[in-house]
């Protein structure tokens, strides 16, 4: 889901850092000192999921359980997610320090979405709604990647963003699978970590 270099448009570049550092900041004011080792550990998590990438023109797709952090985290996804991909652009290329504006972006918003989404009044299983959260949060993902080519290179990009689209169908199907065993494993042994509030 890395965007590389040198594709986006300098107004979408600049955009997606000012945006970016703004929703870090954010999140972690909103990271309470009960929550850092999750936050640890999820950024491992994160950091670890996107080693195994396939390159898809000029993006790539990998797990990014980003659906997951956001369930666990809300808000504070977005400074975990910022320092796994810096790490990954720093040692090993991955997107790239122009880009990570964008990719904090591409890949911290939908993390917030899904905290919202697990929190709303709907069924009562939290596996169904770790699954739902987990598929949603990349849907969001490419959507946003998407919008980000479209806005640089408008119909120019017409075919590679449906071949990133393509390219995360079973994305989706494994990262629901996966959000929805580890949630569901936390309700059961660790109910207290999903009851974080998302605007705390």
């Amino acid at each position: 889901m890395h965007i590389s270099e040198g594709v986006l448009s300098w107004p979408v570049l600049a955009g997606g850092a000012a945006i970016a550092a703004a929703a870090v900041g954010v999140g972690l004011r909103r990271l309470p000192d009960e929550r850092i080792p999750v936050a640890g550990l999820l950024c491992a998590l994160f950091f670890v999921a996107a080693l195994i990438h396939i390159p898809v023109g000029i993006a790539s797709v990998h797990l990014v359980l980003n659906g997951l952090c956001g369930v666990l985290l809300g808000w504070a996804a977005f400074p975990v997610i910022a320092a796994a991909l810096t790490l990954q652009a720093l040692l090993f290329g991955f997107g790239g320090l122009s880009t990570l504006g964008v990719n904090i972006l591409v890949m911290g918003m939908p993390a917030l979405i899904a905290a919202a989404a697990f929190r709303a009044p709907w069924p009562r299983s939290a596996a169904l709604r770790g699954a739902v959260c987990g598929a949603l949060a990349i849907v969001c993902g490419v959507l946003l990647m998407a919008l980000a080519l479209w806005l640089s290179g408008g119909a120019a990009f017409a075919s590679l963003i449906g071949m990133v689209m393509l390219a995360h169908l079973p994305v989706i199907a494994i990262e629901a699978a996966m959000t929805a065993a580890i949630v569901g494993s936390l309700q059961r042994a660790r109910p207290a970590l999903l009851q974080f509030r998302v605007s705390a």
